[in-house]
């Protein structure tokens, strides 16, 4: 059986992970044994966050929609309540920004469906 050498593999291997771990702080960046775990780290934690982060924006626009529904004399549940109920298609990113840049029009929502 013919040898094999594996060195360009090899090289292009760790080339492409110090390409990843570029911008890390100290040995992060340069350090193949640290430059593996910090990429491996941060891979985990950027899977997680991009869900994370559905939570967290679902969570204030409940939040921008409970101030307006207030500034109107209402609560967020009864706010969704009443939209439910006369069948609105407005999801709660609509209704947040609505609430947050256009407090006039999300009023005149909010007394129709009342």
């Amino acid at each position: 059986m013919s040898r094999v050498k594996r060195g360009t593999m090899h090289v292009k291997k760790r080339g492409n992970l110090l390409k990843v771990a570029k911008g890390f702080s100290l040995g992060r960046k340069n350090l193949m044994r640290r430059a593996r775990q910090a990429v491996t780290k941060a891979l985990s934690h950027a899977y997680v966050d991009r869900r994370k982060k559905k939570r967290t924006s679902r969570n204030l626009w409940n939040i921008k929609i409970n101030a307006g529904a207030r500034n109107c004399g209402l609560t967020y549940s009864a706010v969704i309540h009443n939209l439910k109920t006369h069948k609105s298609t407005l999801d709660r990113k609509i209704l947040a920004h609505l609430a947050e840049h256009h407090p006039e029009i999300f009023a005149k929502l909010i007394e129709r469906t009342k």
